[in-house]
């Protein structure tokens, strides 16, 4: 069995999607916003995915095959659950 982990986080699929949604002030806001909406981890993990789903879809039209193929992937292999439980850390931080 091989350990994927990458810098504490599940796997790179995770550290990456987060590392860029806290990478600027305007994504941080937004999904800090979100994170105190949310009524736990569950329901603020499933809008983030659903977030960047929908995000994805916007795109089929512009990249198709092995690109849109290799993009589903990964985010398929993030851990929104993990990502959602530092969100919802951050603002009871706060």
């Amino acid at each position: 069995m091989s350990d994927n982990t990458y810098n504490g986080w599940t796997n790179y699929e995770t550290w990456c999607t987060n590392l860029w949604m806290s990478n600027d002030e305007g994504s941080w806001t937004h999904y800090l916003a979100q994170a105190r909406e949310a009524e736990d981890v569950w329901a603020l993990s499933s809008t983030l995915k659903a977030e960047y789903e929908e995000a994805l879809d916007e795109w089929r039209d512009v990249i198709d095959g092995v690109w849109l193929d290799l993009l589903t992937s990964a985010l398929g292999g993030v851990n929104w659950d993990e990502i959602a439980k530092g969100l919802m850390g951050a603002v009871s931080d706060d």
